[in-house]
């Protein structure tokens, strides 16, 4: 018999005004906010700072945050904390939640993880912003656990949305990364009714080839070889592509999940002809509002004069890796997730998201001349991160930002 999970109202106002006042300790930056009161501009002896107009913690991951250190507050020692993975994509942040007592389990905890914890009724365990499996949500709730969800709400919209294609038995086409936790919560929505199917695709050369063999078949075997673990059980791709709803991760560019769309109404047009096209295409625009905003500031920002862009957040952070993609086809970009990073004005160690491995340039500093840096954050980036990377790079000036004039 399924238990239904408990519901306690975290949000008490003195649970709350304790939470934001850790909260402000932890991630605030009043250094960052007078930037920004300045038009997102710091100048001095030849080094300027130019923010993003939008960069860092958005609702989600400001919720998210909020009720993890609500749920420690509200549920005192000795009673056991969980976590599933990472509450966001930020290696300090998390840092700061296991430092409350919270402990983190597998994203996907087996039954041998879950017995050999003995999670219960006397256990709370968090579901992170990024959502969980519909199996695992429901193992917790077998054992009765009490659940902290901070899943965002924009990712429960495109849960819904494949839900909804799974009802019309029409296949859902993720344009998103298969192993990333958000696409493997929304194509466990996808199968949840037991009817439906799904196929992730990563970028523009894996929806060419899925929109080819849509227009002109191919070999099956070798279809199936090609999305191995990004597709669902079942999946076949003679009977699963005829008709198809596109939706997203909600951290893609935006410009390419567009185009993934595009590309996929365009081969069922050719395939079934354009008056039929609502029997067998869909789409519904499923882009997180907060990510298409940094996007936005970001490409905005690429237009002015800049020696170099520096992109500050953690390294399997999906948002802020596209925030980098854009700025490396312009000028150069060093993707850190903290300005330790920085070790001085002649070595930077930053994340190569092509190979996938921190790498190290030197000479990435001009410093001997007038140069322009740009900044920029993912939305699960602190502004107290932000800070220190500019202290950093006025430090490796020789200049203290608190002596440094601002209006």
């Amino acid at each position: 018999m399924e238990i239904p999970p408990r519901k306690v109202n975290l949000r008490t106002p003195d649970v709350m005004q304790a939470v934001q006042a850790q909260v402000v300790a932890h991630y605030r930056s009043q250094l960052v906010e007078q930037i920004r009161s300045n038009g997102g501009v710091l100048s001095a002896e030849g080094l300027t700072i130019k923010l993003a107009k939008e960069f860092g913690f958005c609702y989600g991951v400001e919720r998210a945050i909020d009720l993890a250190y609500a749920a420690r507050r509200f549920f005192p020692d000795p009673t056991r904390i969980f976590l599933l993975g990472e509450i966001i994509h930020n290696p300090e942040v998390n840092d700061q939640i296991r430092n409350l007592g919270i402990v983190s389990v597998s994203p996907k905890p087996q039954d041998s993880e879950i017995v050999a914890l003995n999670l219960g009724p006397q256990d709370v365990v968090i579901i992170p912003a990024f959502g969980t499996e519909v199996a695992t949500r429901q193992k917790l709730q077998d054992r009765g656990c009490q659940l902290v969800d901070t899943t965002c709400g924009d990712v429960m919209s495109v849960w819904k949305r494949v839900r909804q294609y799974s009802k019309e038995h029409v296949t859902s086409i993720i344009h998103g990364k298969a192993r990333h936790e958000e696409t493997k919560a929304t194509t466990s929505q996808a199968t949840a009714y037991g009817t439906g199917h799904y196929l992730v695709v990563f970028d523009l050369s894996e929806t060419d080839y899925v929109c080819d063999y849509i227009v002109n078949g191919g070999r099956r075997e070798v279809f199936l070889d090609r999305f191995k673990g990004a597709h669902s059980p079942g999946f076949d791709p003679d009977e699963h592509l005829l008709a198809i709803g596109v939706a997203n991760q909600t951290t893609m560019l935006r410009g390419e999940t567009e185009e993934v769309q595009r590309r996929f109404r365009a081969a069922m047009e050719r395939r079934f002809g354009a008056p039929a096209i609502a029997e067998h295409f869909r789409y519904f625009d499923t882009i997180c509002g907060a990510t298409q905003e940094r996007q936005d500031a970001l490409e905005k920002l690429l237009r002015e004069p800049m020696d170099l862009l520096l992109v500050v957040g953690g390294y399997n952070s999906s948002n802020t890796s596209h925030l980098a993609e854009m700025g490396e086809k312009l000028l150069p970009t060093y993707f850190i997730k903290n300005a330790a990073k920085m070790q001085s004005g002649t070595i930077i160690q930053h994340w190569n998201q092509h190979t996938a491995k921190e790498e190290e340039t030197v000479d990435w500093l001009p410093m001997n001349r007038q140069v322009t840096v740009g900044i920029t954050a993912g939305a699960s980036c602190p502004n107290n991160l932000i800070e220190d990377t500019i202290r950093r790079l006025f430090s490796l000036r020789g200049l203290s930002v608190e002596n440094l004039p601002r209006n």
